[in-house]
Parts: C-alpha cells; structure tokens; sequence
C-alpha cells in the first residue's frame, strides 16, 4: 500500500485511540473517583431531605412491598421487579445504596443506575448518552440520569418527530 494510502487508515486509527483514551480502561460501573459535576437532583419542593417524615426513629422502616399511600401514592413504579429499598436506603432515606452497601448521595447516583446500566453508564461519562453543558476542553456539568428519565419509571413515552428542516433554497433570509 502506498503512503498516501495509508493516511486515511492512519487518521481513522488515531481517531479510535482518541475515543478509547477518553474512555479509559475498563472499569466497573461503580469504581468511579472522578468528582463531576453534575446538575442537582430535581427533587420536588418539599419533600428533601428524606428524614424529615423518614426518621427511623419516629417511622420504623417498613421495607415490604406495598401500595404506596400518603405522599408518594402518585409514584408509579415500572422499573423491572423493584421496591424501593432496593435504590434507597432503608436506614437513611436521605442517601442512595449500591448493591455492596455503600451509602452515596443523590448527586451520585449515576452510580447507582450505571450498576444495572453500565452501558449507558459509560456512554454518558463520554458524552454519547444524555446531556452536558460546559466547554469542550473545560469544565463540564453532566445532567444526572434523573434530569431525563423518571428513576421510577425511566422509558420515555413515544415522541411525535418534528417536521423536517426546509431546503435550504425554500429559507427566506430576514433582512
């Protein structure tokens, strides 16, 4: 093969090392250091921190599955075969558990989802799944699992497409 052939070969291999650079090694879905910045939580007003009705010394902890009552009867829960103890601590309501345990906070909880999720986990860390905001060589903030998808309930309801964009001989310039 001649060089000049060679350098689209070249360019495509440096841009698959790029990506896999960025990605990094291999890696659990949990075994993430990196402090990111990520958008809070949208809780709705009013019901955070957890502990102000869930204090497990004046409400024992009932983790048995049941018919939702009170504040959370609107939460319809269509998320595989959950409860939800199985994301949120029994103990402290105002933390989030992983499947080993560790208690994290809600603006960690990226972790959590990317326990059964590590696919999209690892699209989002990249930039290829969800939304960001910020500069392309700078700071980032991710937007949580959550900004998009109900935890409770996350697939979307189908979406009526948009019309498509106008030929570019059919826009009229405003003058």
């Amino acid at each position: 093969m001649s060089l000049p052939g060679l350098r689209p070969l070249l360019l495509c291999l440096s841009g698959l090392l790029a990506v896999a650079a960025m990605a990094g090694p291999p890696e659990s879905p949990v075994a993430d250091s990196r402090d990111l910045m990520v958008t809070p939580p949208p809780f709705t007003e009013g019901i955070f921190p957890c502990t102000t009705c869930h204090d497990p010394k004046a409400m024992p902890p009932n983790p048995k599955k049941r018919d939702l009552e009170g504040m959370h009867a609107d939460i319809e829960l269509h998320h595989g075969d959950r409860w939800c103890t199985d994301c949120h601590s029994l103990m402290n309501r105002d933390k989030l558990h992983l499947v080993n345990g560790d208690l994290i906070d809600f603006t960690k909880s990226y972790l959590l989802c990317g326990q059964c999720h590590g696919d999209k986990l690892r699209d989002w860390k990249v930039g290829v799944h969800g939304k960001r905001t910020g500069n392309w060589n700078g700071a980032k903030q991710y937007w949580l699992c959550v900004g998009c998808h109900n935890p409770h309930s996350p697939h979307f309801k189908p979406l009526k497409p948009m019309p498509p964009p106008l030929p570019p001989e059919q826009i009229k310039l405003r003058k």
